[in-house]
């Protein structure tokens, strides 16, 4: 097994006043050359935005887009007739740019701060009609049991979002003082793992809040939390 270890202070970090940013690969400001991506996982951003705030219009191409609301309102428009449409926590968007799509993304909310991870998936071709999706998964289908949020179109899981790409992220709720064994779907792809929240460790590494591991060259790892935690797979080639 190996293993690639990004701890929360090692993350990029950008503070502009409305928006609190931490990057966990090479980002807008921020550019380390041995962070740049994990496999197929080029982004993940873990974003504070404050009330009525957000991202104006711009574009995006060939890229899978997801984002993962964790508290507040998230709302979304794009050139694709999605007028603010709003994404709560539970639900996950899915976002295939492709040829070229542009949005905007804000905090719907004029009194809370809206916490979200967003995330940018390699696609595996290139040039495919724009695409918008998303879904609600209920908390209670990942209490100590793997939750599959999005899965690739080739997939068999009919219950999860899809993308471009032959990867797989899903989130788990684990109990405290409990195991969990993830297995990955393939030899040839690695799990970046992100601690939501909680304590825990794999393989003898400790980790804390937004602490993350990559892992690869295994075929499963063993979870043992010590307090109850929630953890984000992202489960990519590599």
């Amino acid at each position: 097994m190996k293993k690639i270890i990004h701890t929360a202070a090692t993350r990029g970090h950008a503070n502009h006043g409305w928006l609190q940013a931490n990057h966990s690969f090479s980002f807008a400001n921020f550019y380390d050359p041995n962070r740049t991506q994990f496999g197929a996982l080029r982004v993940l951003n873990d974003d504070l935005i404050a009330p009525s705030m957000g991202f104006g219009t711009h574009p995006h191409n060939n890229m899978e887009i997801i984002t993962i609301p964790l508290s507040g309102v998230l709302k979304h428009k794009d050139n694709m007739a999605n007028d603010w449409i709003p994404v709560l926590p539970g639900e996950v968007q899915v976002m295939s740019a492709g040829t070229g799509v542009q949005h905007s993304e804000i905090n719907g909310s004029s009194n809370e701060d809206l916490s979200l991870f967003q995330i940018w998936i390699m696609p595996e071709k290139n040039g495919v009609t724009p695409r918008y999706d998303q879904k609600e998964f209920g908390e209670i289908d990942r209490k100590n049991k793997l939750q599959v949020l999005v899965s690739s179109f080739i997939s068999d899981d009919e219950n999860s979002l899809k993308i471009h790409q032959d990867a797989q992220i899903s989130r788990i709720d684990l109990d405290e003082n409990s195991s969990f064994i993830y297995s990955l779907k393939s030899k040839y792809h690695g799990v970046y793992v992100m601690n939501i929240f909680g304590d825990f460790e794999i393989d003898t590494i400790k980790l804390n809040f937004r602490d993350a591991l990559g892992i690869y060259d295994t075929d499963s790892f063993e979870i043992k939390t010590t307090t109850a935690s929630q953890l984000l797979f992202i489960e990519v080639p590599m």
